[in-house]
């Protein structure tokens, strides 16, 4: 889990790419952090194209942001959310960002606010240049949540085992056993799983809900080379068998 003390959270939303339909989503994911305070959508909301905002912005309150066309192949928007964000930052308020995008243009944005130790999830299409996805804390799939969020809501989520699918690729399996490698483990090979998921996080954008998984004990429950146990601390370990 990330720092409880972190309070003040903004949600920047680059709504020329992404999708209004993750919005509920996101807000839950970013609760992790703490309370969403700051909700703000960019865009030139005159285009057809963006018209699905109007509803979710007043029912969501998030803040529209006005961005008309100055000149063709221009983009106000980016700019306007970019002097936003570091607006946020310098002011000292918010100790956590959301950054909906699938544009890597904002990889210099995330980078210096992480810079200065704040947290930022990232929320984006799995078409998202891999610059933005790495610089983020977290990067999460935002289809991929969409779909984790709906199944829940219907209770058509399976077990974890049943819903992998393959989801647990080569990529993934040489970052988590890499973290395991690099963890403090005791006299039986265990190592704590927070602390794996720490690890991998350092690594990488790594979240498990990327890959159809609601918490990293699920995921790896799925994994046939690894055992975990819970012990009287009420934390859980894991061990690589092979």
């Amino acid at each position: 889990m990330p720092d409880l003390e972190l309070k003040n959270i903004a949600l920047l939303i680059d709504a020329d790419n992404t999708t209004p339909e993750g919005i509920d989503p996101v807000l839950t994911v970013m609760a992790e952090l703490g309370q969403v305070n700051i909700r703000r959508a960019y865009g030139n909301f005159a285009k057809d194209n963006l018209a699905r905002w109007d509803k979710i912005t007043n029912k969501f309150g998030i803040r529209p942001q006005q961005q008309f066309d100055v000149s063709k192949g221009k983009n106000a928007t980016d700019m306007a959310m970019v002097i936003d964000a570091i607006d946020l930052l310098y002011q000292g308020k918010v100790d956590g960002f959301g950054i909906m995008t699938s544009d890597s243009d904002f990889t210099p944005l995330v980078t210096r606010l992480r810079q200065d130790g704040i947290l930022v999830y990232g929320f984006g299409e799995s078409k998202t240049p891999q610059a933005f996805k790495s610089v983020c804390t977290r990067f999460i799939d935002i289809k991929q949540l969409i779909a984790n969020y709906a199944a829940d809501r219907t209770g058509e989520r399976g077990s974890a085992k049943e819903e992998s699918g393959g989801a647990v690729d080569e990529d993934l399996m040489e970052l988590i056993t890499a973290a395991y490698s690099e963890a403090k483990r005791d006299d039986k090979g265990f190592a704590k799983l927070q602390q794996v998921g720490q690890i991998a996080g350092n690594r990488s954008s790594f979240d498990v809900r990327n890959y159809g998984f609601k918490s990293l004990s699920d995921l790896f429950g799925t994994l046939d080379n690894f055992q975990m146990e819970r012990r009287g601390d009420n934390q859980v370990y894991v061990k690589r068998l092979r």
